[in-house]
């Protein structure tokens, strides 16, 4: 006799579902679950199902057989051979005395059984005298319904052999149930993986080697262009679609993968109809199992991967030709700035003020993009260092040579008010304060003003030019194409500053 996928005996006979004791609420809730998971209730007559219930109304002499599936309410009749009604009430039906006893009903003479003796399908149509139910067991061992014949008339008991042979019916019947199950599961598989490629942005495909034809999957309508069904059916259409300038490439390694029977992996880029150049990227490998003329692989877009990475390739260049900026303007502060030093302290005091200017710079540009900084943030960075700073004036981006010569000249300029300016006293201060002219003045300028006031020690130029100015003023007129004047008023010096208006609001 068949057995059900899924059933183990205990030690009574009776089956257990997955080898579990359920409850009977339980129980009933698996087996609704699983009668779901069929989706074969209220669906339309299937040959396979009618062939087997003609055989065995055949082969057991009877009137009716029937393929009974019960849900909540009702018994419904998914082939029905010899029985015009499609369904029953569950509470009167034969069927569920099949599943709560779990095990074939036979009844020879229902009019002695006090169960159905008064039930509308004894005393009415079809007027049911013997019945042989035998349990429908999904692959857990649910059971979901019956295989049975009825007959009008009474009849012997069936034999052992007999019931055996109900049985494997009714496990032909739940294989062919299962067959539907396990094709829908794979659709439904099917669908979701497409959902995903198409949510994922990946296009699958397979490339027969011999024809050339091309079957695609996913999101190649996102990838290749809305026309891909036709356009790329075939290899010819591929490569027609790819970048002048990478077929010959891609035509290579295709032809070395197929020659080798290796993996298959490079990038290209295509013309895409509706969103213009694409890089796509490509993994693939043959079909050895099944079929080793067959190429079945993956594309993705790429374009944004290497967006970035020119972007960081680009950023990396610039970097390293700022650094090596920074490398010399150093080297040319140590070399010069010997000269100038009176003594070994004076020499160190002198470079650590300038190295400290220009890592105010650097600090500017690490907060921004790396190519500019805002005089804002510059001179927050100058009055950290020289609290009695005050400033005002419109926020610049300045590019980074700009940046490094301003924040040498404010380093200078502070550190010799604090020697010999308004610094150098407790009530002395500094105000800065610059404008830019409006676009279309002819020449427009960027004005800067150094004000010190409170100034204790001698007012007047130095009696010879320091190296300091020196940088200053090579700061100003060549690096920054402007010019500097200074001149000493009885409250300090005073600083004016002029440069062509390059520099863009930040």
């Amino acid at each position: 006799m068949a057995e059900r996928p899924g059933a183990v005996r205990g030690s009574e006979g009776r089956h257990l579902i997955d080898g579990a004791d359920l409850d009977p609420a339980q129980t009933e809730r698996l087996r609704l679950t699983t009668l779901r998971e069929y989706r074969i209730m209220d669906t339309a007559p299937e040959e396979g199902f009618d062939r087997v219930t003609k055989m065995v109304a055949d082969l057991f002499d009877a009137p009716i057989a029937l393929v009974s599936l019960v849900d909540d309410c009702r018994q419904w009749f998914k082939s029905s051979y010899g029985l015009d009604t499609p369904e029953t009430p569950r509470d009167i039906s034969f069927c569920q005395y099949v599943l709560t006893e779990d095990k074939p009903v036979i009844v020879v003479d229902v009019l002695g059984d006090e169960r159905f003796r008064d039930n509308p399908l004894v005393t009415g149509d079809p007027f049911i005298r013997f019945y042989a139910g035998v349990p429908l067991r999904a692959y857990n061992g649910a059971i979901l319904g019956t295989l049975c014949v009825i007959d009008r008339k009474e009849r012997a008991v069936l034999a052992e052999r007999e019931v055996a042979r109900l049985e494997d019916f009714a496990a032909i019947i739940m294989a062919e149930a299962d067959i539907r199950r396990i094709a829908a599961e794979r659709d439904d598989a099917r669908q979701t993986l497409e959902r995903a490629l198409d949510f994922s942005g990946i296009a699958t495909w397979r490339y027969d080697a011999r024809t050339g034809a091309i079957e695609w999957r996913g999101a190649v309508a996102e990838l290749w262009g809305a026309d891909f069904e036709t356009a790329l059916a075939h290899i010819d259409g591929f490569f027609d679609r790819l970048h002048p300038d990478d077929r010959e490439a891609v035509r290579t390694v295709l032809d070395g993968s197929i020659s080798n029977g290796t993996h298959y992996a490079t990038e290209y880029r295509i013309e895409h109809p509706e969103r213009g150049v694409r890089w796509i990227a490509v993994r693939a490998d043959w079909d050895v199992r099944s079929d080793d003329a067959i190429l079945t692989g993956i594309s993705t877009d790429i374009t944004e991967q290497k967006s970035r990475q020119e972007n960081a390739n680009l950023l990396m260049r610039e970097l390293h030709h700022r650094m090596r900026n920074l490398f010399a303007t150093v080297s040319a502060i140590i070399s010069l700035t010997r000269h100038a030093a009176t003594d070994v302290d004076d020499y160190v005091e002198r470079i650590s003020g300038r190295l400290d200017a220009l890592n105010r710079a650097q600090n500017v540009l690490l907060g921004a993009n790396f190519m500019t900084g805002s005089m804002h943030a510059l001179l927050r960075e100058v009055e950290a260092a020289f609290p009695r700073i005050r400033w005002s004036g419109p926020d610049l981006l300045l590019p980074e040579n700009a940046l490094v010569a301003m924040a040498l000249v404010f380093n200078e300029l502070a550190t010799n008010a604090v020697k010999h300016g308004a610094l150098s006293g407790a009530s002395g201060d500094v105000d800065v304060q610059w404008t830019q002219d409006p676009e279309g003045d002819a020449p427009r300028l960027f004005r800067l003003t150094w004000t010190e006031t409170g100034n204790h020690g001698p007012i007047g130029p130095p009696e010879k030019t320091s190296f300091g100015t020196l940088l200053m003023e090579r700061s100003v007129r060549n690096n920054l194409g402007g010019t500097i004047e200074r001149h000493w008023e009885p409250t300090g010096l005073v600083l004016d500053i002029s440069l062509p208006a390059r520099w863009r609001d930040a």
